[in-house]
């Protein structure tokens, strides 16, 4: 799926899981892109580095739908926050998150993760 809106990042993640095609998932991210996948301090920099997460990731049971809850815009970059679930024909939720992301405008008008943490909206706040 071609983006060219930071709003539709979010559902075309998910379009991409459901393919179940490790490239159209990859198509979404700058070659140098971050991922976090969880609290940690852990960071995945690069395509071949995501890649490998992502192989993992598709293999969760499920369908995923992600629903853009905010997208902040500004230039050539726009922050966005999503709720995120994979959910079973049957109708149980297997894993869900919040998610924040920093997106970039390309040359070619489409838009692509910068940095990408599938969980960095549903963290604990921090006391």
């Amino acid at each position: 799926m071609t983006v060219t809106e930071p709003a539709q990042m979010n559902e075309a993640f998910a379009q991409a899981f459901n393919s179940r095609n490790i490239d159209n998932l990859l198509a979404l991210y700058e070659v140098d892109a971050v991922l976090r996948v969880d609290g940690s301090e852990r960071s995945l920099i690069g395509l071949d580095a995501i890649a490998g997460e992502l192989q993992r990731l598709l293999q969760a049971p499920g369908t995923m739908t992600s629903r853009n809850n905010f997208c902040v815009q500004h230039s050539e970059v726009a922050l966005l926050r999503a709720d995120w679930e994979l959910r079973t024909q049957d109708g149980f939720i297997v894993a869900s998150g919040s998610s924040a992301e920093l997106v970039r405008r390309q040359s070619d008008g489409t838009w692509r993760y910068v940095i990408d943490h599938a969980a960095g909206a549903a963290l604990p706040r921090v006391s």
